[in-house]
């Protein structure tokens, strides 16, 4: 979405009316054009962490990024009329055009990928077949016509026995995989990959305007890339009830920043601001792992009157379940000036889960506030509390009624701020948005605290307290440091690369977990999201490492640390570093099926080598000599010519003599020589060093296929991104003959697609982070732009709405699979190449 061009300024302005203090006055310290595939709101662990898949903050309800509902709904009341401008309420709805789970319908569909416009609604589908919905695999519900190929594209006429033009329309449609679907020729919603059932999003009025008495076409087309397959759409409208948002605030713009996500509404005669801000300082580990975000509303008149405004903001027990079957209870309380509503599961089964696609159901969940005599919190029935603010502007103190059984009825955990009368000068507040988790990491069957607890000195009130206390300062620090980031981004890669940097920032640092060892070294524990649930990966922590080698080496410290441990203590006998150390949360020892040898070893040697480069001496390595020694040596014996064994992009595949893994091997080697130097082990840095030139110059041999360099040794005709080759470079090794990396700069160029450079000659697909590497092979702009500004294209136009997603097809830029995962911390390799190049 293009975004208003707004001032980079902090300023005091008088507040109006009620207000009790005057009001700082945030803004964006810079601009972001990019629309993102999701806008991060809350972003504070794995866990914790809710995101808007669409365009706009108020079209859909708010998820967490594995797309499970996590809602924050907001209203704004102005002169008595209501605006929602967050979210989307459960809404009663009644068909228009039924779906399958209430009525067979008939449509026409092909297999084969039809020609022209075939979504329009004068499309004449000659040679189609006749079908009754739901299309789909056996076994899904109400499944009438069998689809088993990749792609199906169906049509569905329909008339319509109404007048549904001053109607609140919604296509409610189920689907697996990915699917776009188009009313009379217009798209209403695209998907990622994934199975859902019986998803509601709001038909634009462009759309519903469109429709006619008879002769109106539904037209969908379902990619099944995996798995089974399913179609069923239909067309729904709002029930008009008096106790939902009937009118929806225009959203004029939205963009992110690295630590805040900005959005301005028009709410009639005044605009509101909405800020979500993260405070994710990577030089204050305390503010870094913050139990909590902020959630700031400012507000102006626009028409040079004054209005009477209150704001409205609620969530569900949602966020702290993993399913909403699960009962819950609830607290409302107050302690030195903060009050809050808390929710969690009934439960409390502490640690008591691990996977992937999994949510927290133990500690709780909060909404926090200073008390005033402007604000209110409380806990409701669902559509009694919208009901309450949209008639009275405010929340009665009496108690409200609560379920613990959210299938029976949801409650509500509700906040408003009576702002008064609002004039031309911006004012606003802030609430805070928490979670408590007792405890955060088993490490190896310790249970860890989180970071912020300072080992139980501090609990959750004295956090949201110092958050109350610290907010303007805060924000400033968050302000600065966007402004900051976002020029030095450009400095080093141009506007689009900083755009992209800014995207990545939060979601790198949220799929982390930062607590201490019971001696107090740090272990910042990342999740390996949607991709195996692992925790501590260390082919995750690879690719993500250039950001924290660029911001705080320590938290990179803090990924390497579990995995030393668990050799030197003796838990991992092997002769090569341990792929994990269990499934997230649970940091007992390595769970994945697999080991990759080469691969995590050649990791850690080389991250370790970055970290001695960035802060100027081998330190760190020293405390882990001996196994640095251990993994190196493997690397000599088993590196050049990797036999057959996983490696971090084993989704494509593994396979013997991989040239790419080579040279990761190739370059641990060199890195253990540095190391030993910067040591003062001259011999052994001698002895290796000339080690990692003699492999490199057999690499050059075996690896030449003409204009390139081959994908496998033993394989002429192939090709692959030699994204580890960057450490080259940038380590100050210059063992590989310049002209490597030139050659292979020059071949990718020709084998670009729109959406980006494939990962190799096998596949369509890439990984995004791997070609920010690549890009910064030859340290030149021109070969940097080619092959970085697809991928911002890919970002910001990609029809897959979901967190940023590192592994998606260049031809037509959908998601391929991941999300939301701290790989792309990747993406800050050309700004660490500035640091270390310097």
């Amino acid at each position: 979405m293009k975004n208003l061009a707004l001032l980079s300024v902090l300023i005091v302005a008088t507040g109006c009316g009620n207000m009790s203090k005057p009001t700082a006055v945030y803004e964006p310290m810079e601009t972001n054009s990019l629309r993102a595939p999701a806008y991060p709101l809350v972003t504070i662990d794995p866990y914790t962490s809710a995101w808007s898949f669409s365009d706009k903050l108020n079209e859909e309800e708010t998820k967490h990024w594995t797309g499970k509902p996590f809602p924050l709904l907001g209203g704004i009341r102005v002169d008595g009329k209501s605006y929602r401008f967050m979210g989307r309420e459960e809404i009663p709805l009644l068909p228009v055009l039924e779906t399958a789970a209430s009525m067979k319908w008939e449509g026409v569909y092909t297999e084969t990928k039809p020609t022209g416009n075939w979504m329009a609604a004068d499309y004449q589908p000659a040679g189609w077949k006749k079908g009754v919905g739901a299309f789909g695999t056996d076994g899904n519900p109400n499944r009438e016509t069998p689809w088993n190929t990749r792609d199906i594209w169906v049509r569905r006429s329909f008339d319509l026995g109404e007048d549904v033009s001053k109607e609140t329309l919604y296509l409610k449609f189920s689907h697996d995989d990915n699917i776009e679907i188009y009313i009379n020729g217009m798209e209403v919603a695209t998907t990622g990959r994934g199975l859902n059932y019986d998803l509601i999003k709001e038909i634009p009025a462009e759309v519903i305007a469109s429709l006619k008495p008879t002769g109106n076409v539904i037209a969908a087309h379902c990619l099944n890339d995996v798995g089974g397959g399913y179609v069923d759409f239909g067309i729904m409208k709002k029930v008009k009830r008096g106790d939902t948002f009937e009118a929806v605030a225009e959203q004029l713009s939205a963009q992110v920043l690295p630590t805040q996500t900005f959005y301005t509404f028009r709410c009639g005669p005044v605009d509101l601001d909405v800020i979500f801000t993260a405070p994710a300082l990577m030089d204050d580990l305390n503010i870094l792992s913050s139990p909590f975000n902020y959630l700031t509303y400012q507000v102006r008149s626009t028409d040079g009157a004054s209005h009477d405004v209150q704001i409205y903001v609620e969530a569900t027990p949602q966020w702290a379940v993993d399913k909403v079957e699960q009962p819950v209870t609830f607290e409302r309380g107050s302690k030195k000036g903060i009050g809050y509503l808390k929710t969690g599961t009934a439960e409390q089964a502490v640690l008591g889960k691990k996977g992937d696609d999994l949510r927290i159901d133990w500690g709780y969940f909060y909404l926090a506030a200073a008390e005033s005599d402007r604000t209110a919190l409380k806990m409701n029935a669902y559509y009694d509390s919208k009901k309450e603010f949209m008639e009275t502007g405010t929340l009665s103190a009496d108690g409200g009624r609560t379920s613990g059984d959210m299938q029976k009825e949801m409650t509500v955990l509700a906040f408003t701020d009576n702002l008064g009368r609002v004039g031309d000068k911006k004012t606003g507040g802030l609430l805070m948005i928490g979670y408590d988790d007792l405890y955060s990491i088993q490490y190896f069957n310790d249970n860890r605290m989180a970071y912020w607890k300072q080992e139980g000195k501090v609990d959750i009130m004295k956090a949201f307290e110092d958050g109350e206390r610290l907010y303007p300062e805060l924000m400033k620090r968050c302000g600065e440091f966007d402004k900051q980031m976002m020029t030095d981004a450009a400095a080093a890669g141009g506007k689009s690369y900083a755009e992209l940097c800014a995207l990545a920032y939060r979601q790198a640092i949220a799929a982390h977990k930062l607590v201490t060892d019971k001696e107090g070294n740090l272990l910042f524990l990342s999740k390996e999201n949607f991709s195996n649930g692992s925790i501590g990966t260390v082919d995750v922590t690879y690719p993500s490492a250039p950001l924290f080698l660029v911001y705080n080496p320590d938290l990179l410290k803090g990924m390497l640390n579990p995995i030393f441990y668990y050799s030197e203590s003796g838990k991992w006998t092997k002769p090569f570093a341990a792929h994990d150390v269990g499934t997230y949360p649970l940091a007992n020892g390595q769970t994945y099926g697999g080991d990759m040898p080469v691969e995590e070893s050649g990791n850690m040697l080389i991250l370790t080598t970055a970290i001695a480069c960035v802060e100027g001496n081998a330190d760190y390595a020293a405390k882990h000599w001996d196994v640095l020694t251990t993994w190196a040596d493997y690397l000599q014996k088993e590196g050049l010519d990797p036999e057959n064994q996983l490696c971090t992009d084993d989704f494509a595949g593994h396979f013997a003599h991989n040239t790419n893994l080579s040279i990761k091997a190739i370059m641990g080697v060199a890195g253990y020589g540095k190391l030993a130097g910067m040591l003062g082990k001259k011999d052994v840095e001698a002895k290796y060093m000339q080690t990692a030139r003699d492999m490199a110059a057999k690499w050059v041999e075996m690896a030449k296929d003409g204009d390139h360099y081959k994908l496998t040794f033993d394989k002429s005709g192939t090709w692959s991104q030699k994204y580890n080759l960057v450490w080259d470079r940038l380590l100050g090794f210059n063992i590989f003959p310049t002209e490597v990396a030139a050659t292979e700069l020059a071949f990718y160029k020709t084998k670009q697609n729109a959406y980006g450079l494939p990962l190799d000659n096998r596949e369509d697909y890439t990984k995004s982070d791997w070609i920010i590497w690549t890009a910064c092979l030859t340290g030149s702009q021109a070969d940097f732009d080619a092959l970085v500004n697809p991928v911002w294209k890919y970002a910001n136009e990609t029809s897959t709405r979901v967190p940023l997603s590192d592994w998606h097809m260049t031809s037509n830029g959908s998601q391929r699979g991941f999300q939301a995962r701290s790989v792309v911390g990747g993406y800050f390799m050309r700004m660490l190449e500035k640091k270390l190049m310097k």
